[in-house]
């Protein structure tokens, strides 16, 4: 399994429509190939600006090479709607994490 996480830094006077935005888009990204599940948290620390809001999404993919072939064939596609949408008013980064272990 790997974790695809994206930080997205939203301007807290569209928080609400993109958190709504954000649902959409997570419900498209489980749709591809190798997507297995998401889970999305509200970053309370460290605490963002005071008119900002910032989002971590945890996307589950199946291996490497189901990220791979998202980034190759799909990451262009799916980025620009947000960007379209929302334009300077939302900034994201993004990781790729690998787990180690587990514990209960």
């Amino acid at each position: 399994m790997i974790v695809y996480e994206v930080n997205l830094d939203v301007e807290s006077a569209i928080a609400d429509e993109y958190r709504a935005w954000l649902a959409e888009h997570i419900a498209q990204m489980l749709a591809l190939p190798g997507f297995s599940g998401a889970q999305t948290f509200e970053v309370i620390d460290p605490a963002p600006a005071p008119d900002r809001i910032v989002f971590c999404v945890h996307y589950h993919l199946r291996d490497q090479t189901a990220l791979d072939t998202y980034l190759r064939d799909h990451a262009t596609r799916m980025r620009a709607d947000g960007a379209t949408r929302f334009g300077e008013r939302f900034r994201a980064t993004r990781r790729v994490l690998h787990p180690v272990a587990t514990y209960a």
